[in-house]
């Protein structure tokens, strides 16, 4: 894989459809309506969708694609691929909250080793570069020119004093239960594959996801966060989390800066 090719290419179709995006965000009013799953779609989800699969198919025509929008594209595993979710958080897009994402994957051997997370409504831009190192890029995001780039690191946590993020829309119980097992100096809620970034850019420590995802909805995020340093393991038993799964079904999760004192359920 040609990596310069690749940060290029996935970050040019990260800003593409993150403008489509945002121009249905604009309009007064956009159509909602319900997968086979009940989970929401909505134009947005569908326009980002097709720019980004045309883009990388284009680009990458013999590296298989995974999006959540093309339920063909999803039938059988693979292990080297590229994985796309064109808008996470279309609950907070539909609420017009402003956490949603792109999120573009490159997958080898089931690990995620690059990938992009553009929250358009937010202005943040985290991507892997050509050597893997996460950086956080700041400015008018230009498609042809890169703007200032900043390299991100997670931190050495204090299990005395930990920072905390969790989902803004599909918190529970449960998780509220897992988090106390931990001391918690601050606790955070952010939308979508955010929370993969906030760890990654040392804004928190841990994220515990309990709840329900699929390989797109996490592939981008835990991508940045390695290439920050950072770790995503299997919630019951502390495996590493991979990719390229049977249906694409993720277990529970935990994303964390290394040095955290995890705790079992």
């Amino acid at each position: 894989m040609d990596h310069e090719k690749l940060t290029k290419v996935m970050r040019e179709l990260a800003l593409v459809a993150g403008e489509k995006i945002m121009e249905i965000y604009a309009a007064d009013d956009f159509e909602v309506r319900s997968k086979s799953d009940d989970s929401p779609v909505t134009a947005a989800d569908e326009a980002a969708d097709a720019i980004i699969s045309a883009g990388l198919r284009d680009a990458f025509p013999d590296v298989a694609l995974v999006t959540e929008e093309q339920v063909n594209s999803h039938t059988q595993t693979v292990s080297t691929f590229f994985i796309v979710d064109p808008l996470d958080g279309t609950k907070e897009f539909i609420k017009r909250r402003g956490e949603f994402t792109v999120n573009i994957a490159y997958v080898v051997g089931g690990n995620p080793v690059r990938g992009i997370v553009y929250a358009p409504a937010k202005g943040r831009l985290f991507y892997t570069n050509a050597a893997g190192q996460s950086v956080e890029e700041t400015g008018a995001f230009a498609r042809d020119s890169v703007g200032q780039t900043t390299p991100i690191k997670v931190t050495t946590p204090d299990n005395a004093a930990l920072l905390v993020v969790a989902s803004k829309s599909h918190r529970d119980q449960a998780t509220d239960d897992y988090i106390d097992k931990y001391n918690v100096v601050d606790m955070k809620s952010a939308g979508s594959s955010l929370k993969f970034c906030l760890v990654a850019a040392g804004e928190a420590d841990l994220y515990p996801r309990l709840g329900r995802t699929m390989e797109w909805d996490t592939a981008a995020g835990h991508a940045v966060l390695a290439g920050a340093g950072g770790e995503v393991v299997c919630f019951d038993d502390h495996a590493p989390l991979t990719y390229g799964k049977a249906g694409f079904e993720n277990p529970h999760f935990i994303a964390l800066a290394p040095g955290v004192a995890l705790e079992f359920p």
